[in-house]
């Protein structure tokens, strides 16, 4: 049964901590400084790259700088009410479209203005802004009722004393209550429109629980079909692996030992001779076998870690390769599997396609609990993602790992290849 007695007390809402609401003043009065200037910087930006889009696009380069000026006032907003009122807000991240070339890159601007988390930070920084300008008034007003209380003191031979802010004369012999009642009211309107910040802030920021469902289920659909549809192209590779590698060579095998068996009473040399190339094509047959193996599981993975795996990985790789991982725990066996396949993926298509002379892989564990990696290599380039091919399945593994798959490969080269997967996955 449970001690009620012995459960703590409630503590109040964060939202209405002395602390919070003063701290929210404090930054609203600030917006009203500084907003100003960044929003009539952000409409300079638009207005003039519009203009100017006919001129050799210079325009354009403005617009871009429009786009990613929101992009940093967003993120910035989101900082700052996060760092406020501590709501575990989702982070604001660059959009990408995963796509290489200039086609990749105009959708990766587009998906960067339709970011719904991004207009949502600019419109709580302008709702922010717009509430700053009320609190630097009552705030006026409040130094001013402090100066009318005080009035009797020092206006000699002034009937009354102008409320700054405000039309109304105080005559002096009101100054001291009138004056505290000013000073009353403009607390009051400061404190009420620093809560009325984080109830704002919190309606605009913090996502909707019907709005978090709904996209914890479409990223659970998504990382189901990644996950099938990775399933399904490694089971398609381990099928063709087995019918055009392994199972030709045991077809030889038995083949030659056949004719062995046939020669073997009246041509003994030809038989032994027969014996020896069905033994060199068994070893390789077991050769092609346990990498058919290590390419669905690597036991040193589980045994030695993510460092360790990779290391084995690079050894054995046909392009020189330049290991840097630096790992400080180890991360769930879905996260360290999905990041080993991955670059043994991107090693394979490099060797085979982007005739690299080598390779860098980086792998970090960041904050937040993400492990990130980034496999580049100095070849030809021009990498696609293709139905069925291996950055399909990279991408797909990744997807069902609940991760971010990146791919940077204009013609020429070089070739980029960057994967965040959550450890906890």
């Amino acid at each position: 049964m449970t001690d009620i007695a012995a459960s703590p007390p409630a503590r109040p809402p964060r939202a209405v901590r002395p602390l919070r609401v003063a701290g929210a003043a404090l930054q609203l009065s600030a917006l009203a400084v500084v907003g100003p200037v960044v929003f009539t910087i952000l409409g300079v930006l638009l207005g003039v790259g519009i203009g100017l889009v006919p001129v050799i696009g210079i325009g354009l380069l403005l617009l871009l700088g429009f786009v990613y000026g929101l992009f940093a006032l967003a993120f910035l907003e989101y900082a700052r009410v996060d760092g406020l009122y501590d709501l575990s807000l989702p982070a604001v991240r660059p959009r990408t479209s995963g796509r290489p070339g200039f086609g990749g890159f105009v959708r990766t601007i587009w998906a960067q203005f339709t970011d719904p988390l991004m207009w949502r930070g600019v419109a709580s920084a302008a709702v922010a802004t717009v509430l700053g300008f009320i609190v630097l008034a009552a705030a006026s007003i409040l130094v001013s009722g402090i100066a009318v209380a005080f009035s009797p003191l020092y206006a000699d031979g002034t009937d009354a004393v102008r409320l700054e802010r405000t039309p109304f004369d105080i005559p002096v012999s009101l100054g001291v209550p009138l004056g505290l009642l000013a000073v009353l009211l403009s607390a009051a309107a400061i404190v009420g429109v620093a809560l009325l910040h984080g109830v704002i802030a919190r309606a605009i920021l913090v996502p909707s629980r019907e709005g978090a469902l709904a996209e914890q289920a479409r990223t659970s659909s998504a990382q189901r079909a990644g996950a099938v549809r990775a399933a399904d192209l490694e089971r398609t590779r381990i099928e063709r692996d087995l019918h055009d590698g392994v199972q030709p060579r045991l077809v030889s095998v038995g083949m030659t030992l056949g004719l062995a068996q046939q020669k073997i009473d009246s041509d003994p040399d030809a038989a032994k001779t027969l014996l020896a190339e069905a033994h060199t094509s068994t070893k390789a047959a077991i050769t092609e076998l346990r990498q058919l193996a290590r390419g669905i599981h690597t036991s040193v993975l589980d045994d030695r870690g993510l460092d360790a795996a990779l290391s084995a990985l690079a050894a054995r790789s046909h392009v020189p390769v330049a290991l840097d991982v630096r790992i400080d725990e180890r991360c769930s066996k879905t996260a360290e599997t999905a990041a080993y396949f991955v670059i043994a993926e991107a090693l394979t298509n490099a060797a085979k396609h982007s005739r690299a002379s080598e390779c860098r892989v980086v792998v970090r564990q960041r904050e937040g609990g993400i492990l990130w990696a980034r496999v580049e290599d100095n070849g030809i380039g021009g990498a696609r993602i293709v139905p069925g091919g291996g950055l399909d399945g990279i991408a797909n593994r990744v997807l069902g790992a609940g991760g971010e798959f990146r791919l940077d490969s204009p013609v020429g080269g070089p070739t980029a290849l960057e994967v965040s997967i959550p450890c906890a996955s």
